[in-house]
C-alpha cells in the first residue's frame, strides 16, 4: 500500500500509476470483503495477533466463543523513517509492543490471561 499511502503526502510528486491503481483495487475488495467485528466480552479466551512487514505494523484482537475466532478490532501503521531501517526480529518486537499499548485498555479488562500470537520464530525466547 506503499504506492496509495504516498499519494496522500501534501508534497507527494507521485502519480496514481498502475501499481497505485492495483493496491487500490486490493484495498477496495478487502472492504468489501471483511469480516464483521464483534464487541468485546472479557469472560471468553483473548488472543492479541501481531505482524511486522517492511513498511508496516499490523494487529489484531480476538475471541474465542463457540471454537470460533471473533475479531474485535483490527489496527495497523506505517513504520516511522527511522524505524524501517530495524532487524525484521525488532520489527516483529515493536508490533507486539505497540499492538499491547494499543489494547491495553480491553486486556487490563481481562480476570484471566490472554494469548500473544507472533510469527516470528527468533522471538521465542521471550515465552516462558
Amino acid at each position: 500500500m506503499t504506492a496509495l499511502t504516498s499519494l496522500l503526502r501534501k508534497d507527494s510528486i507521485s502519480t496514481f500509476n498502475e501499481e497505485a491503481l492495483s493496491q487500490f483495487q486490493l484495498l477496495k475488495e478487502a472492504l468489501i470483503t471483511a469480516p464483521i467485528l464483534f464487541h468485546f466480552n472479557p469472560p471468553p479466551p483473548t488472543i492479541t495477533e501481531t505482524d511486522a512487514s517492511d513498511y508496516a505494523l499490523g494487529s489484531l484482537l480476538s475471541q474465542v466463543n463457540d471454537s470460533r475466532k471473533n475479531p474485535i478490532p483490527f489496527d495497523s501503521c506505517k513504520l516511522l523513517p527511522p524505524e524501517l531501517n530495524y532487524e525484521i526480529h525488532d520489527k516483529e518486537l515493536l508490533g507486539t509492543v505497540w499492538a499491547l499499548k494499543g489494547w491495553r485498555a480491553f486486556l487490563l479488562s481481562l480476570s484471566n490471561s490472554f494469548e500473544v500470537l507472533i510469527d516470528h520464530s527468533s522471538l521465542q525466547y521471550f515465552m516462558f
